[in-house]
């Protein structure tokens, strides 16, 4: 055959989890939970605050997008693990590969510009709180919105561009559950070190941007509670806070354990790489749901009523 012939092959056969083949039968019953409790859970989320006139502030419009880009996020990887594990459906078209790499690259990215939104707020909030309504107006929110969004396409769309350049002969197993860029990448019958560099970059500037943007909300926030005489205002302003701290470290710590384990963790068997990489993706959007609905009274109360519509809400 011609090498023009051969240059893309047409399908990878995605492995699923290396090692752990005959458990992925056992594996995919947890995965299909956390996918069905994403759904159900960020749905409540979206549909509680839709409903419930008090929750119409940018902090739970920063939320509702959050629930969304986790439902998408569960979307764009829970079916064809499912479909992995249960049903031996390992093969995927090299295009539709490339198109579930974007998306999950990009709503990875658009996760955590929201989570440097939802700090922005409660810097706001806490910090300079008279001024709260007129800085995080509702056009200033769909603004930061709109600018997560399309930060995260504009950094991910050279992805697949730079993946299709490269020459594809004879490798097409990758040894990953999903089509995750690098597991890609490695395939190819070339020099990869533009894509590599691109890969890392990318990585590399959204977590060192956003976590600093993070860490400095915080730092001020903490200057500006500590300065305050009263403890019970101090334990309530750090109250607001407990939420979006948590989905913070459930976000990040899975995400940086991963790609730290990926790049200098030679000796972690590829089944640990794979396992952390899911976790990264499956859990925080499973979590995020309860975080807030435990956490945030108005959340907690309206979601009784909808289900418990003759219970008492208590008014702790």
């Amino acid at each position: 055959m011609e090498d023009n012939a051969t240059y893309h092959i047409s399908s990878l056969f995605l492995v699923g989890i290396p090692g752990l083949q005959k458990f992925h039968c056992w594996i995919g019953i947890p995965v299909c939970f956390l996918f069905i409790v994403t759904l159900l859970g960020n749905s409540i989320i979206i549909v509680t605050i839709k409903v419930e006139p008090s929750l119409h502030q940018p902090m739970y419009f920063f939320l509702s997008m959050l629930a969304a880009n986790d439902m998408a996020l569960a979307c764009s990887t829970a079916p064809k693990m499912l479909a992995i594990f249960w049903f031996d459906a390992h093969w995927i078209d090299f295009d539709v590969c490339l198109v579930q790499m974007y998306f999950i690259h990009t709503l990875c990215i658009i996760e955590s510009a929201l989570l440097v939104a939802m700090a922005f707020d409660r810097y706001v909030a806490i910090c300079i709180p008279m001024h709260y309504t007129t800085i995080l107006t509702t056009s200033m929110v769909i603004k930061m919105g709109l600018v997560s969004i399309s930060r995260a396409i504009v950094m991910v769309l050279p992805g697949p561009f730079l993946i299709k350049s490269l020459p594809y002969y004879t490798k097409y197993i990758i040894n990953h559950a999903y089509c995750e860029h690098m597991a890609v990448v490695k395939l190819a019958s070339a020099d990869t070190s533009i894509n590599r560099v691109y890969g890392i970059s990318v990585a590399l500037s959204v977590m060192i941007v956003d976590l600093g943007l993070i860490s400095t909300s915080y730092i001020k926030i903490l200057q500006a509670v500590f300065c305050l005489s009263s403890q019970n205002a101090r334990s309530k302003a750090l109250g607001t806070c407990a939420s979006h701290v948590c989905t913070i470290l459930v976000s990040y710590t899975p995400a940086l354990f991963s790609f730290l384990t990926h790049r200098i963790g030679k000796k972690v068997p590829p089944s640990v790489h794979i396992i952390f990489a899911s976790i990264y993706l499956l859990v925080p959007p499973t979590v995020n749901p309860l975080v807030y609905g435990v956490k945030t009274k108005q959340i907690r109360d309206r979601v009784v009523g909808l289900f418990f519509p003759n219970k008492k809400i208590s008014e702790k």
